[in-house]
């Protein structure tokens, strides 16, 4: 197994079936295994890993069954607290949206939000949007690293969810996050109606506007 990533809550391996399950073959896996915390007590960190684990499996089998394009899961271990999934060998959205022309990188734009439509149809929010976490493989956009995810049908939590991914965009793609911003919303409002994402984009505004007030207060102190 290869360590590709270390967070504050799990580290993620890139590792094979032929190292995992020989002799079913050698196509590549991702592990996500969740750190235990020595702060916490044992019995305490152990519960939350738990939940953690099944809560971001079944948030995983829903996104899929409700036409999301995810990783699909081959294992769940609640010994060892880690999930064993398929690993998408693409290109992050991150990368790739600059280098395409405009027109086609609108009409990814658009995809993602079809894909995000689907997701809050489903009742869940990813919780951490940004391109980073956005594959393309076979023409087909994946939606990866639901770990920050959670079943919240909430106008609230669904405006949270497309603000973050707002703000990632204008950090990451500044030079033309507003049409690519605005094409999210358009693809978005294919899967969920005007009338939806009307009332989505209210609450961005809403949310925004608690940021500045945020900001001028303590400006003001």
């Amino acid at each position: 197994m290869e360590l590709i990533k270390q967070g504050a809550e799990a580290r993620i391996y890139l590792a094979s079936f032929k190292e995992l399950y020989f002799p079913l073959g050698t196509e590549k896996v991702i592990i996500k295994d969740r750190i235990p915390k020595k702060y916490r007590i044992k019995e305490i960190d152990e519960k939350l890993r738990r939940e953690r684990t099944v809560r971001e499996a079944r948030i995983l089998h829903r996104a899929k069954k409700s036409g999301v394009n995810v990783p699909h899961i081959y294992e769940v271990d609640l010994k060892d607290m880690r999930i064993v999934m398929e690993f998408i060998e693409g290109e992050r959205l991150k990368e790739l949206l600059d280098r395409v022309p405009m027109k086609e990188r609108l009409e990814l734009c658009k995809e993602i939000g079809r894909q995000l439509g689907k997701i809050h149809e489903a009742g869940i929010v990813h919780g951490d949007l940004t391109t980073s976490n956005m594959i393309l493989k076979g023409g087909k956009i994946y939606f990866i690293d639901f770990g920050l995810a959670d079943f919240d049908p909430t106008l609230e939590a669904q405006g949270v969810d497309l603000h973050l991914l707002k703000r990632a965009m204008e950090s990451t793609h500044y030079k033309w996050f507003d049409k690519g911003f605005e094409a999210v919303l358009q693809g978005y409002a294919e899967i969920r109606g005007k009338e939806k994402t009307d009332e989505v984009k209210e609450k961005i505004g809403e949310i925004e506007s608690r940021g500045r007030y945020v900001r001028e207060r303590k400006w003001i102190k």
